[in-house]
């Protein structure tokens, strides 16, 4: 026989401790609550919904975050059309703020055309793969083994495979996300501003013709281009160019006209590339034998 006024009792105790701990969470969660800035929400409505990081936050919604709290201003989104930074701006009542596109840049010039492959690579069609095996065959331990890890890895459609086995990079589709300087194995992208006009397309660390013999295209380390710019603009590191960015606004094209192999160029507008006069031609439209 049920006891009524034991579970009378047992019914009162459960009333009474959900209306304890309901209370409890209401409290809590009025003393505890963190305001949010609905603003926020619009913000990242207007971001284009990349997050790739050009930006320099994980994502945009951390960039949303940051340019509603005045930590970063809306021209600072490349990737954003301008005049979807001018709508963020006018509708947080802040200045669009100025941020210079970046762009992956490729230190390898040497497509199956100019440079040698050693040994024919049969394996899985990955560049980090074939890295493992040997190098990749080529004849420059540095240069790019062209198999597309960037192209594929690229979500904004920015790099494609040239008819040489050479990524191109699209700057206008760029947005500087760094995926491409994470999977190739190479070390060969890296990221620049677009103002960084000069830049040594090659990687090769070897001296003089022994490079030349590998890559006719590749750095020789004459040391022509270090003497025709301004004094401590270019250096040779380990029988390379490297060129000193900080000190960019005082160089012009004037250096590179001397190199014999046009490894060091001068990068104009949608792709356009700048060889000195000194460099030779290549007119191979094939590629080199395997060997």
């Amino acid at each position: 026989m049920i006891d009524i006024q034991a579970l009378f009792v047992a019914v009162s105790l459960m009333v009474a401790l959900g209306v304890l701990l309901a209370t409890i969470l209401a409290i809590a969660n009025k003393k505890l609550h963190v305001f949010e800035d609905p603003r926020i929400d619009v913000v990242e409505g207007m971001l284009p919904s990349a997050n790739c990081g050009a930006c320099g936050e994980p994502g945009c919604r951390a960039f949303a975050e940051k340019v509603v709290k005045g930590g970063a201003t809306p021209g600072q989104c490349t990737v954003s059309s301008s005049d979807g930074r001018e709508d963020i701006a006018h509708f947080l009542g802040v200045d669009v703020g100025a941020q210079e596109k970046r762009v992956a840049r490729l230190a390898c010039a040497g497509g199956n055309n100019v440079a040698r492959q050693r040994v024919e690579y049969l394996g899985l069609p990955t560049c980090q793969a074939a890295h493992l095996v040997a190098g990749g065959g080529k004849g420059c331990v540095w240069g790019c083994l062209g198999l597309g890890d960037c192209e594929r890895v690229c979500d904004f459609g920015a790099i494609t495979m040239n008819e040489w086995g050479l990524p191109v990079v699209d700057e206008e589709k760029c947005t500087a996300c760094n995926d491409c300087v994470e999977v190739c194995p190479k070390d060969l992208f890296s990221l620049h501003p677009i103002s960084h006009k000069l830049w040594v397309a090659c990687k090769n660390e070897v001296f003089g013709e022994d490079a030349e013999i590998e890559c006719e295209v590749a750095c020789t380390a004459c040391g022509r281009c270090a003497a025709d710019a301004p004094e401590g603009i270019i250096e040779m590191k380990n029988n390379l160019a490297v060129i000193d960015y900080s000190k960019i606004e005082k160089v012009t094209d004037t250096c590179i006209q001397r190199c014999p192999t046009g490894a060091i160029v001068w990068l104009g507008e949608k792709g356009w590339v700048k060889k000195g006069v000194g460099a030779k031609g290549i007119i191979r439209k094939t590629p080199l034998p395997i060997g």
